[in-house]
């Protein structure tokens, strides 16, 4: 058994503190958000559903969408200075592995400190790697949400299911109004 976990992002251990979240908008009406999909199958699908369900039910505008290269590499440099410029808020997903889920909280907590709002999707059968990864990061407690494992067999029906599941939450997460009501 592990005793602890080396940090698949290469990256250094925050030091000095929790990352502070960015501050929240009230809500998402007009906003621009941002997709931060992984490689994992399914992954691009899930967060496009998402993006359905925050312009249909919570006016946001527009759309950016961004793919990293692999499930375990940070974000890279110039893709994170792309959506801290270009979005209000992120949707960083999907983790549906051990690998997958602790990079999606080093790349939320990564946007969260560049000033931008930030919700990490992360299936349930990988918290312990998530919490992990917060941890190493400096950030124990992290709030990232859950979706039922695994997200890579569904088909389309089966995405926008857990994409509607997980909107209360998302919108809770990236919102202050949304924090209220949640």
């Amino acid at each position: 058994m592990f005793e602890a976990l080396i940090d698949p992002t290469a990256g250094a251990t925050l030091s000095g503190g929790a990352t502070a979240l960015a501050p929240r908008p009230a809500d998402l009406h007009g906003r621009t958000v941002g997709l931060l999909a992984n490689t994992k199958r399914n992954a691009e699908q899930f967060l496009d559903a998402v993006a359905d369900l925050l312009a249909a039910e919570h006016g946001a505008k527009d759309v950016v969408r961004r793919r990293k290269l692999s499930i375990t590499d940070p974000v890279p440099a110039d893709t994170l200075a792309e959506l801290v410029a270009a979005c209000d808020v992120v949707v960083v997903g999907v983790g549906d592995c051990g690998s997958c889920s602790a990079s999606a909280v080093a790349d939320g907590l990564a946007l969260e400190a560049a000033g931008v709002p930030a919700v990490v999707i992360c299936s349930d059968a990988f918290t312990v790697s998530a919490d992990a990864m917060a941890r190493l990061q400096g950030s124990p407690g992290y709030d990232y949400i859950t979706t039922a494992h695994p997200v890579a067999p569904l088909d389309a029906d089966g995405i926008r299911e857990r994409a509607r599941l997980a909107l209360p939450e998302i919108v809770g997460t990236l919102t202050t109004d949304g924090a209220a009501a949640a």
